[in-house]
C-alpha cells in the first residue's frame, strides 16, 4: 500500500478488547510504510471512573454533559489511562507509538460550545504540526480528545475542555487533508429504519437519516464528523472494529460496514 497522505482511524473504546485485533492492524499499517494517526475515545472508562466517584453522568445527542468535577475525570481518564494503555499495547506489539493529548503542542484549539453542555470544546483550531513531526520522526500519533481552550474560547479560569473524540477525529483529519478516516466502533455501521446496516451513503442520505431520527444516539456525532470531513478527506468509513482484521479491510477498501463518500 503506497499513502503518500495519513489514514486517521478513531478508536472507539468499546471496541478494544481481547478478541479484536486493532492493535496487530496499526502495527502492520505502519511496518508497510502507512503513515497512520490514531484518535481515541474511551468513553465507558469514564463512565466507569465517574461511577466509582458517584458523580451522575448524562448525554444530549451522543455527547457527554461536562461540568468542571467531570472535566477533570475527563482529562485524567483520557489523556492518561487510556492514552498511556493504548500506546503501550501498540509497542508492545512491535510499533512506534507516541501518545498526545489535544493540549499537547496546541494541537486541538477549541471554544467552550454551550452552556446546556458544560466545559465541551467546540474546535476552532488544528495545530497538525506536532502529529506531522510525530510522524516524520517515524512514529504513530496517539492522540486523546482533550483540547485547549483558546483565547477567545469563553470568559472562563477553565483552561482544558472535553472534546468530542468523534469530531476530533474529524478535524485532525480535514487539517492533515487524510487520505481516509475510518471510525472503528462496536456496530456494524449505519442501518436504515429496517435494521439493515447500509453499505454507502452519499451525504445527503445520511443528513436526511439524521434528521428523520433513524440516525440517533453515539451514531450521530460519528455521521456528523464523517460530513465535516469529506471538506477534504476523499472517503469516510464506519466499520465494526470487533471484526478480525477490520482495519487492515477498511484501508485495502474491502470492509464493510459504510461507506459516506
Amino acid at each position: 500500500m503506497q499513502f503518500t497522505s495519513p489514514v486517521v482511524v478513531k478508536i472507539g473504546g468499546s471496541t478494544l478488547g481481547s478478541h479484536d485485533t486493532t492493535v496487530r492492524d496499526l502495527v502492520t499499517l505502519q511496518r508497510e510504510g502507512v503513515p497512520t494517526v490514531v484518535v481515541h475515545g474511551g468513553g465507558n472508562k469514564v463512565t466507569e471512573w465517574l461511577d466509582r466517584m458517584g458523580i451522575a453522568t448524562r448525554f444530549v445527542r451522543g455527547a457527554r454533559v461536562t461540568d468542571e468535577e467531570t472535566l477533570q475525570v475527563v482529562v485524567a481518564v483520557l489523556a492518561g489511562v487510556v492514552n498511556k494503555e493504548l500506546v503501550a499495547a501498540i509497542t508492545l506489539a512491535g510499533g512506534k507509538a507516541i501518545g498526545l493529548s489535544g493540549v499537547d503542542g496546541g494541537l486541538i484549539q477549541a471554544r467552550i460550545g454551550s452552556e446546556e453542555m458544560g466545559y465541551v470544546g467546540e474546535v476552532v483550531r488544528v495545530n497538525s504540526e506536532p502529529v506531522n513531526a510525530v510522524l516524520r520522526a517515524g512514529h504513530m500519533p496517539v492522540i486523546g480528545p482533550v483540547g485547549l481552550k483558546s483565547p477567545d474560547g469563553g470568559d472562563s479560569s477553565v483552561q482544558l475542555l472535553n472534546i468530542n473524540a468523534d469530531v476530533a477525529a474529524s478535524e485532525i483529519a480535514v487539517a492533515l487533508e487524510a487520505r481516509t478516516l475510518v471510525f472503528l466502533t462496536n456496530v456494524p455501521g449505519v442501518k436504515d429504519s429496517e435494521g439493515k446496516t447500509l453499505p454507502r451513503l452519499s451525504p445527503e442520505e445520511a443528513r436526511d437519516l439524521v434528521e428523520s431520527g433513524v440516525i440517533s444516539g453515539g451514531m450521530i456525532p460519528k455521521v456528523e464528523a464523517c460530513l465535516r470531513a469529506l471538506a477534504s478527506v476523499s472517503t469516510t468509513q464506519i466499520v465494526d472494529g470487533r471484526s478480525p482484521g477490520a482495519l487492515l479491510a477498511a484501508i485495502e477498501g474491502r470492509s464493510g460496514g459504510t461507506r459516506i463518500e
